[in-house]
């Protein structure tokens, strides 16, 4: 469904504007356009995508479907990033909550992702919404990392 990151960023953000994020539209843009046509949007909202307070540029997207979650950056000129977790590569997450805005860290067997200049607000929202998601997806799991049949 076209546009369904959009407005679920613009949600996120009209809950809590202390967020900082800018180019939304762009940034979504990225992630929508890498959705598989089975997956669907549970949730999304916007961060800067590092660990210092003063880089407010970084801007990405982030979204939870039903099968992983995407980070998404359009860059200014040509080109864009994208990153994808799948839940056997998820280990934890850690919510930093400071004196204005938070960060939320997620920690995969391959990389430590940092989500900055979040807005005290929804850094609950977003711990609920991933932890509850990888927990349910976790199950589905075994030892070996490889996926259940269901």
């Amino acid at each position: 469904m076209a546009g369904s990151v959009y407005r679920r960023v613009l949600e996120f953000k009209q809950r809590h504007p202390g967020t900082i994020a800018w180019r939304l539209r762009a940034n979504s843009a990225v992630v929508e356009m890498h959705l598989n046509p089975d997956e669907e949007v549970l949730y999304a909202f916007a961060a800067q995508k590092n660990d210092n307070p003063f880089n407010i540029v970084n801007t990405y997207v982030v979204a939870l479907t039903n099968k992983r979650i995407l980070m998404g950056r359009k860059r200014i000129i040509y080109g864009y990033f994208l990153s994808s977790i799948t839940p056997d590569m998820f280990n934890d997450l850690k919510v930093l909550g400071g004196l204005i805005w938070g960060k939320v860290y997620i920690d995969t067997i391959k990389e430590f992702v940092t989500l900055s200049n979040i807005s005290k607000s929804g850094l609950r929202e977003i711990e609920t919404e991933i932890s509850n998601y990888m927990m349910e997806e976790k199950k589905k799991y075994g030892m070996s990392g490889e996926k259940k049949d269901a």
